[in-house]
């Protein structure tokens, strides 16, 4: 990544704290998913272990019923089943074992030997049970064990439920062996072996069969409400979610215990689940966080270290142009490299002050000097413009008007001086004071008395001093000639405005003159005062030129 594309500090230093942050946190979002997946199959695993289990106990718990049935029915056929002794025997087996209500043995030659403990259950009731189990299907063994035909099953008598276990077709049968057996049992001793104590809380398990409804269950809600709207059989095991009975969202497991019929379901508390997904959410905010913290922390330590003091430095730089005194700030708590920095730059406005100061004095010693020496000129022309004053009383004809001439643009000179030394300081010279001054010396030195000057000057542009000497010598000599050639001539001197830019300087006389060509001085006056000829001397005019100016 190029920082360069950056322009600043605080860019850069950011974008460098996310070109690291970023790869922290797509590896800290990827921990995080892998851990709430590795729980998840967890649990998944684990619940899948717990069906399996209480599948594992109803498959143990039946076989030891009907291994129990067998043992009891072999030994009452050895014994004889038609016997008074097979019942009483069989009674107080029951009486001892518990749990045990009634048994019906049936052997090949066809005697029947029946006892219960319960007055509902007769022995043609029980008769009838057996005909009715041994007309359903088979279920399937496992392992491997050959028990006969088995049939596990419940029925209802006297309003009371019983688990049944039919045995019929036993193989190796003798003569006097048996050929069915029946063997009811209270629920109670099944749904014992679902009994896990406190470590089962929140899992409801129901051994439940295709068309017997539940058979045994375990869990909190007895009502049967959390099982599945919608049963579902599976064909070996199953996992789905699915609305109760009730009509919550549960997680559901079932796996087969016996074919076709029998099998567990068990819904799952969701605790588990939602502790991953907080685990999840907890393990994925809180490197983020921690990143969005640290990058708040540095831009923060940035900010209070490294760019208030470079903000400070360049603040003083900036202020340099409106005060001299202004200084970067120089604290205790300042980074050594930024204190440095500040230190030096500190140190260069001190030098450059003392240059200033120096500069500044030798700037007013000159201004001084400059200043004073056009004041001696100014006074050395009012001097030299009184000698020629002077002398001009002294002669007469052509030889007084030169001097006049001479006078003239002596006045134009001490004029120039003396407005652009108004103030004392030099500055540019307003074009309508100066040639109205130049308009009324030419009217007072070089006109004579049949003869008239007047100017409309319309403007307040400036020139510089340099500029507006030429000017006036440019009036001076064009009104001059135009006086001596033509007796009687009035002459208006014009100065308007062309745009913001430019002013347009022009003569006009009140009639048709004799123009003489110009001196060769006239086209130096042109290019001291830039000025641009846009009519040439005709008829009455004497002449117009357009001069550009800075205000």
């Amino acid at each position: 990544m190029r920082l360069r594309r950056f322009s600043t500090v605080r860019a850069r230093l950011l974008a460098l704290l996310v070109v690291i942050a970023i790869p922290i946190a797509c590896a800290s979002a990827f921990t995080a998913y892998a851990t709430y997946r590795a729980a998840i199959v967890a649990i998944e695993a684990a619940q899948a272990r717990a069906v399996d289990d209480f599948a594992v106990r109803t498959r143990v718990w039946y076989r030891g019923m009907s291994r129990a049935l067998l043992a009891f029915g072999t030994t009452a056929g050895e014994l004889g089943l038609d016997t008074a002794g097979c019942r009483d025997a069989g009674i107080k087996a029951m009486e001892r074992a518990g749990g045990f209500r009634a048994f019906l043995l049936r052997g090949v030659d066809g005697h029947v030997c029946a006892g219960a403990l319960d007055p509902d259950l007769s022995a043609e009731r029980l008769d009838g049970f057996a005909r009715q189990l041994a007309s359903r299907p088979v279920v399937g063994m496992w392992n491997g064990a050959d028990l006969g035909r088995m049939r596990y099953d419940q029925v209802t008598a006297g309003g009371r439920r019983y688990l049944a276990i039919l045995a019929s077709d036993f193989p190796n049968a003798g003569g006097r062996g048996l050929q069915q057996a029946l063997l009811l049992t209270a629920p109670d001793l099944l749904e014992s072996v679902f009994d896990l104590g406190e470590d089962g809380q929140g899992l409801n398990v129901a051994l439940v069969g295709r068309d017997t409804g539940v058979i045994a269950s375990r869990g909190d809600d007895r009502d049967m409400s959390w099982l599945p709207r919608t049963d579902r059989i599976p064909e070996k095991h199953a996992r789905w979610t699915a609305p109760s009975r009730a009509g919550e969202d549960n997680t559901y497991a079932a796996r087969m215990v016996a074919e076709p019929d029998f099998y567990i379901v068990a819904s799952f508390d969701d605790r588990p689940a939602e502790a991953a997904r907080l685990q999840f959410i907890a393990l994925l905010l809180a490197p983020l966080l921690t990143l969005a913290l640290l990058c708040l922390v540095c831009m923060r330590a940035i900010e209070k270290h490294c760019l208030r003091w470079l903000r400070g430095i360049e603040m003083a730089a900036r202020s340099r142009t409106s005060s001299n005194r202004v200084r970067a700030s120089v604290a205790d708590g300042m980074p050594s490299d930024m204190r440095s920095v500040a230190e030096a730059f500190n140190g260069m406005v001190e030098e450059q002050e003392v240059r200033q100061r120096r500069l500044q004095t030798a700037l007013d010693d000159n201004r001084f000097l400059v200043r004073e020496l056009h004041h001696r000129v100014k006074n050395s022309l009012q001097v030299v413009q009184s000698y020629i004053g002077l002398s001009k009383r002294d002669h007469r004809d052509e030889a007084r008007l030169a001097l006049a001439d001479a006078e003239c643009r002596v006045h134009v000179l001490s004029a120039a001086y003396r407005f652009t030394l108004a103030d004392g300081e030099m500055q540019p010279v307003r074009v309508d004071l100066f040639l109205d001054d130049v308009v009324t010396m030419i009217a007072n030195l070089i006109r004579s008395r049949d003869q008239w000057v007047t100017s409309r000057i319309e403007t307040a542009a400036t020139l510089s001093v340099d500029r507006i000497i030429p000017l006036g010598f440019l009036v001076a000599d064009v009104a001059s000639r135009a006086l001596r050639g033509t007796p009687g001539v009035r002459i208006a001197v014009e100065v308007v405005d062309v745009d913001d830019s430019a002013i347009e300087v022009g003569l006009e006389a009140d009639r048709e003159i004799q123009h003489s060509a110009p001196p060769r001085l006239f086209a130096g006056l042109l290019t001291q005062v830039e000025a641009v000829q846009t009519q040439e001397p005709h008829d009455r005019s004497l002449g117009r030129w357009r001069i550009a100016h800075g205000s």
